[in-house]
Formats: structure tokens, sequence, C-alpha cells
């Protein structure tokens, strides 16, 4: 079973590998599914059984990526507040460098791709949309209210909504050609800033006891 699981995790590998390697070359919108199977030395239906998108080849990290706030929340220390468990798993990504914050010198090539693409633009915008539905999922099992109450889809938008003005910073900041590391430290700055706002106005929310 181990071994099947390692061969599956190799075929995704290298089918995400290919198709950034082909976007980066040709522009996404003019690669298709079948040259990135290709690539891979695959079938074209066992690249879809993987991938059923081809948004879904580029954003090969999405699931990881739309239930991280709601993770991070789940995952809060005792008598850690909601807002202050999203901001100490945000700056340690920041610290560590995650990959999917897009801080890596060839992160240029990633958000280039997304400006020129309005189908990647459009499946980022859902991306959003999903890390805020997964994350006021989490706040409402965290204060176990009733699913009518606002109270967590409406602390979900602003805590989401300042998780990816973050991110938009990285991205501008990236594309203007600032170096990685004058990057993370502009963005720690703002990200403590910021989550110290939201700390203060939700200190007590979601805060496990």
């Amino acid at each position: 079973m181990a071994l099947r699981e390692e061969k599956k995790r190799a075929t995704r590998t290298g089918l995400a590998d290919a198709a950034m390697t082909l976007f980066a070359e040709k522009g996404f919108d003019k690669v298709t599914v079948a040259e990135v199977a290709r690539a891979a030395n695959v079938s074209v239906n066992t690249a879809f059984n993987y991938f059923p998108t081809k948004e879904d080849l580029f954003f090969d990290r999405q699931d990881e990526v739309a239930n991280r706030l709601a993770a991070a929340v789940r995952d809060r220390e005792p008598g850690e507040s909601a807002a202050a468990a999203i901001r100490r798993a945000f700056l340690d990504r920041v610290r560590r460098d995650d990959p999917t914050l897009g801080l890596s010198p060839g992160a240029t090539t990633f958000w280039r791709l997304i400006d020129d693409s309005p189908a990647l633009q459009a499946r980022l915008r859902r991306l959003g949309e999903q890390t805020e539905t997964a994350l006021a999922e989490a706040l409402a099992e965290a204060t176990d209210t009733s699913p009518d109450d606002p109270t967590a889809r409406l602390a979900a938008a602003a805590l989401a909504g300042l998780d990816r003005a973050l991110h938009a910073e990285i991205r501008r900041a990236t594309l203007a050609g600032a170096d990685p590391e004058t990057v993370r430290a502009t963005v720690i700055r703002a990200a403590t800033d910021g989550f110290d706002t939201a700390v203060a106005g939700l200190a007590d929310y979601a805060t496990r006891r």
C-alpha cells in the first residue's frame, strides 16, 4: 500500500511539474492537458484522473490552500483566539518560506501567468471564496453557533480579507522585482500590524478554553 501511494504521489508531482514547465514556456491558455500528459509520460485519462481540469494542474495545492485558515482555527492552542491562531499560522508560513506564498525568486512567472489568463484569475477568486467558506464553517464549529447565525461568516470575511490583502502585497512586490527577503520583512511587519488589529477586535472570539 505504501509503495502504491508513493507511486501516486510521484505521478501527481510529475504531472504538476510538467504542466508548470509548459505553462511557463507557452502560457497557460496555449497548453493542452494532452501536451502535459505526453510530457509526463502518462495517458490523458490518467492526467484527468489526478487533475479534473487544467486549472487544477496549475493550482495543484489548492486544497491545502483553501483549508489552511480553517486548519489554523481547529489547531488553535488553549487560550488562543481564532484571530491569534490565524496570525501565528500566517507568520510561521512566511518565516519558513512556505511555497504557496509565492516568495521564491521564481514566483514572478507564477504571478504573471495568472495575470495573463482570465481562467486562472477566475480560479484564484474561487479559491479565495472557498477559503472564506471553510473558515466560516470552522468558526461556527468552534463557537457552537447555529448555521443561521451570521457572526461566523462576518468574522471569516474580515480575517480572510486580511489574509488576501497580505497575499496581494506579496504578489505586487514580487512582480515589481523586489528582493524576496525584503518582501518577507515587509509582509511580516504588515501582518503583525494588521493581525494585531484583528486580534484586538476579536480578542475573545472563538477562544479555545
